[in-house]
């Protein structure tokens, strides 16, 4: 016999049924003025948008940066040994430069990194965050006879 969890969810771990009333952030929107409505209309926003493009060609940009960093040192150290092992001074060698220079590449790129959220995103998002809070506040008004929620 199948259980009721099972025929429901297709596991026999039972799981209780989504709730609309408990505001779980994963459960579907009731309707129209559910939570997820607001959601779905900041997605829309242009801002929002462009701040999404701009993370995302900041991340590119730190990405290729990085690893391109990285993988040139490994290259070089594989196929141009001579090169690596060229002494800059004393016993330091281009390849240990290098080296130590991949760890000022990732500081440097943390460093862009911040200063890039703070300076183009952090505002924006802050504005946006305001605007959905003063949406959700609207929503949660409702009129005197609409106040009283069943169990």
């Amino acid at each position: 016999m199948v259980s009721d969890s099972t025929a429901r969810y297709g596991s026999s771990v039972p799981h209780p049924p989504p709730s609309e009333q408990r505001g779980d952030p994963f459960s579907p929107a009731p309707g129209p003025r559910g939570p997820a409505a607001g959601r779905q209309s900041i997605h829309a926003h242009p801002e929002f948008r462009s701040v999404s493009a701009a993370y995302r060609r900041f991340g590119t940009w730190a990405t290729v940066l990085s690893v391109g960093a990285f993988l040139s040192y490994v290259v070089l150290s594989s196929f141009a040994p001579g090169v690596m092992n060229q002494r800059l001074a004393g016993h330091l060698t281009l390849g240990l430069a290098l080296a130590l220079a991949q760890f000022a590449v990732i500081g440097v790129t943390a460093w862009l990194y911040v200063r890039h959220m703070r300076k183009n995103v952090d505002p924006v998002v802050r504005r946006l965050r305001a605007q959905v809070e003063d949406h959700e506040g609207e929503q949660r008004r409702l009129p005197a006879g609409r106040r009283l929620r069943a169990w």
